[in-house]
Protein backbone atom coordinates (compact mmCIF):
# COMPACT_ATOMS: atom_id res chain seq x y z
CA UNK A 1 0.00 0.00 0.00
CA UNK A 2 1.66 3.61 -0.75
CA UNK A 3 1.84 5.96 1.65
CA UNK A 4 -0.80 8.39 -0.02
CA UNK A 5 -3.80 5.35 -0.04
CA UNK A 6 -3.76 5.67 3.53
CA UNK A 7 -6.78 6.54 4.56
CA UNK A 8 -7.43 8.53 7.85
CA UNK A 9 -9.72 10.87 10.15
CA UNK A 10 -9.21 13.96 12.05
CA UNK A 11 -10.13 14.69 15.47
CA UNK A 12 -9.64 18.25 16.38
CA UNK A 13 -9.55 18.51 20.22
CA UNK A 14 -8.46 21.09 22.85
CA UNK A 15 -5.21 18.87 23.66
CA UNK A 16 -1.88 20.47 23.27
CA UNK A 17 0.27 18.04 21.68
CA UNK A 18 -0.65 16.48 18.43
CA UNK A 19 -0.94 12.36 18.30
CA UNK A 20 -1.52 9.40 15.88
CA UNK A 21 -4.11 6.64 17.08
CA UNK A 22 -4.76 3.26 15.79
CA UNK A 23 -6.69 2.28 18.43
CA UNK A 24 -9.89 1.13 16.26
CA UNK A 25 -7.25 -0.29 13.40
CA UNK A 26 -7.90 2.87 11.28
CA UNK A 27 -5.73 6.07 11.75
CA UNK A 28 -7.16 8.94 14.00
CA UNK A 29 -4.85 12.16 13.93
CA UNK A 30 -5.72 13.90 16.92
CA UNK A 31 -4.59 17.41 16.67
CA UNK A 32 -5.39 20.74 18.69
CA UNK A 33 -7.94 23.28 16.71
CA UNK A 34 -7.05 24.70 13.63
CA UNK A 35 -3.63 22.32 13.18
CA UNK A 36 -2.98 20.76 9.74
CA UNK A 37 -1.46 16.98 10.02
CA UNK A 38 0.67 17.45 7.08
CA UNK A 39 3.46 17.52 9.44
CA UNK A 40 2.82 15.49 11.40
CA UNK A 41 2.35 12.52 8.56
CA UNK A 42 5.57 13.52 6.89
CA UNK A 43 6.87 13.14 10.11
CA UNK A 44 5.75 9.37 11.33
CA UNK A 45 5.26 8.18 7.61
CA UNK A 46 7.61 5.05 7.83
CA UNK A 47 6.11 4.58 11.45
CA UNK A 48 2.45 4.85 9.72
CA UNK A 49 3.09 2.41 6.99
CA UNK A 50 5.31 -0.13 9.67
CA UNK A 51 1.35 0.11 11.61
CA UNK A 52 -0.71 -0.20 9.14
CA UNK A 53 1.07 -3.61 7.65
CA UNK A 54 0.98 -4.75 11.19
CA UNK A 55 -2.76 -4.17 11.35
CA UNK A 56 -3.06 -6.11 8.14
CA UNK A 57 -0.78 -8.88 9.42
CA UNK A 58 -3.12 -9.02 12.12
CA UNK A 59 -6.17 -9.23 10.37
CA UNK A 60 -4.80 -11.80 8.36
CA UNK A 61 -4.07 -13.80 11.65
CA UNK A 62 -7.35 -13.21 13.06
CA UNK A 63 -8.82 -14.96 10.15
CA UNK A 64 -7.46 -18.66 12.05
CA UNK A 65 -8.44 -17.73 15.49
CA UNK A 66 -12.10 -18.73 17.13
CA UNK A 67 -13.83 -16.52 20.09
CA UNK A 68 -14.38 -18.79 23.06
CA UNK A 69 -18.23 -18.54 23.98
CA UNK A 70 -18.60 -18.33 27.81
CA UNK A 71 -21.83 -17.29 29.58
CA UNK A 72 -21.19 -14.18 31.61
CA UNK A 73 -21.58 -15.54 34.87
CA UNK A 74 -18.97 -18.61 33.85
CA UNK A 75 -16.57 -15.34 32.95
CA UNK A 76 -17.05 -13.39 35.80
CA UNK A 77 -16.22 -16.74 38.16
CA UNK A 78 -12.78 -17.02 35.17
CA UNK A 79 -11.94 -13.71 36.31
CA UNK A 80 -12.21 -13.69 39.88
CA UNK A 81 -10.43 -17.35 40.46
CA UNK A 82 -7.74 -16.10 37.84
CA UNK A 83 -6.76 -12.22 40.22
CA UNK A 84 -6.98 -14.15 43.35
CA UNK A 85 -4.43 -16.43 41.93
CA UNK A 86 -2.34 -14.09 40.58
CA UNK A 87 -2.58 -11.37 43.36
CA UNK A 88 -1.51 -14.35 45.94
CA UNK A 89 1.42 -15.18 43.44
CA UNK A 90 2.40 -11.01 42.93
CA UNK A 91 2.04 -10.75 46.52
CA UNK A 92 -0.64 -7.94 45.99
CA UNK A 93 -3.81 -6.58 46.99
CA UNK A 94 -6.58 -5.78 45.03
CA UNK A 95 -9.55 -3.52 45.91
CA UNK A 96 -12.67 -4.14 43.70
CA UNK A 97 -13.34 -5.48 40.10
CA UNK A 98 -15.59 -3.65 38.13
CA UNK A 99 -16.83 -5.23 34.51
CA UNK A 100 -17.82 -3.08 31.49
CA UNK A 101 -17.61 -2.73 27.94
CA UNK A 102 -14.28 -1.10 26.85
CA UNK A 103 -13.82 0.89 22.92
CA UNK A 104 -9.86 0.68 23.67
CA UNK A 105 -8.32 -1.70 25.92
CA UNK A 106 -8.91 -4.90 27.64
CA UNK A 107 -8.72 -3.97 31.20
CA UNK A 108 -7.25 -0.73 33.36
CA UNK A 109 -6.03 -0.39 37.24
CA UNK A 110 -6.95 2.83 39.01
CA UNK A 111 -5.01 4.34 41.48
CA UNK A 112 -8.20 3.43 43.96
CA UNK A 113 -6.38 -0.04 42.83
CA UNK A 114 -9.52 -1.30 41.55
CA UNK A 115 -9.27 -2.83 38.01
CA UNK A 116 -12.03 -2.75 35.68
CA UNK A 117 -12.38 -5.61 33.09
CA UNK A 118 -13.62 -5.34 29.33
CA UNK A 119 -16.57 -7.34 29.13
CA UNK A 120 -15.50 -8.41 25.54
CA UNK A 121 -12.65 -10.29 27.45
CA UNK A 122 -15.18 -13.45 27.53
CA UNK A 123 -14.22 -13.99 24.45
CA UNK A 124 -10.59 -14.62 24.45
CA UNK A 125 -8.88 -18.38 25.39
CA UNK A 126 -7.87 -18.41 28.82
CA UNK A 127 -4.51 -17.83 28.90
CA UNK A 128 -4.73 -14.16 26.88
CA UNK A 129 -7.24 -13.78 30.01
CA UNK A 130 -4.87 -14.54 32.75
CA UNK A 131 -1.89 -12.76 30.88
CA UNK A 132 -4.27 -9.54 30.66
CA UNK A 133 -5.01 -9.58 34.36
CA UNK A 134 -1.27 -10.21 35.55
CA UNK A 135 -0.52 -7.14 33.44
CA UNK A 136 -2.59 -5.24 35.19
CA UNK A 137 -2.13 -6.61 38.77
CA UNK A 138 1.58 -6.10 37.84
CA UNK A 139 0.81 -2.24 37.65
CA UNK A 140 0.44 -2.48 41.39
CA UNK A 141 4.18 -3.27 41.54
CA UNK A 142 5.16 -1.02 38.70
CA UNK A 143 2.21 2.06 37.49
CA UNK A 144 4.24 2.02 33.74
CA UNK A 145 5.18 0.59 31.06
CA UNK A 146 9.04 1.32 31.78
CA UNK A 147 11.88 -1.57 31.47
CA UNK A 148 11.34 -2.96 35.44
CA UNK A 149 7.44 -3.15 34.60
CA UNK A 150 8.60 -5.47 31.54
CA UNK A 151 10.76 -7.25 33.68
CA UNK A 152 7.79 -8.35 35.99
CA UNK A 153 5.78 -9.48 32.91
CA UNK A 154 8.58 -11.34 31.81
CA UNK A 155 8.92 -13.10 34.62
CA UNK A 156 6.50 -15.15 34.25
CA UNK A 157 5.72 -14.39 30.00
CA UNK A 158 8.99 -14.66 28.96
CA UNK A 159 7.36 -14.50 24.76
CA UNK A 160 5.45 -11.42 26.60
CA UNK A 161 5.61 -9.53 22.75
CA UNK A 162 3.92 -12.60 21.17
CA UNK A 163 1.16 -12.32 23.71
CA UNK A 164 0.78 -8.75 23.25
CA UNK A 165 0.76 -9.14 19.39
CA UNK A 166 -1.88 -12.08 19.95
CA UNK A 167 -3.98 -9.61 22.17
CA UNK A 168 -3.98 -7.21 19.15
CA UNK A 169 -5.21 -10.03 16.51
CA UNK A 170 -8.04 -10.72 18.87
CA UNK A 171 -9.15 -7.22 19.51
CA UNK A 172 -9.36 -6.78 15.65
CA UNK A 173 -11.50 -10.26 15.48
CA UNK A 174 -14.19 -9.45 18.51
CA UNK A 175 -14.23 -5.71 16.87
CA UNK A 176 -15.67 -7.49 13.68
CA UNK A 177 -17.87 -9.21 15.49
CA UNK A 178 -19.20 -6.22 17.43
CA UNK A 179 -19.84 -4.86 14.60
CA UNK A 180 -21.65 -7.33 12.53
Amino acid sequence: MEFHDIPYKISHRDVKYPRLEFKTGELLIVLPPGAKPDILLNKYKHWIIERVNFIKESMENAKNKKLIIREEEEFRKLIYSITKEISKELKVELNRIYFRKMRTKWASLSSAKNITVNRLMKYLPEYLIRYVIFHELAHLIEKRHNERFWEIISQRYRNYQKMEREMFVYWFLISKKEKA
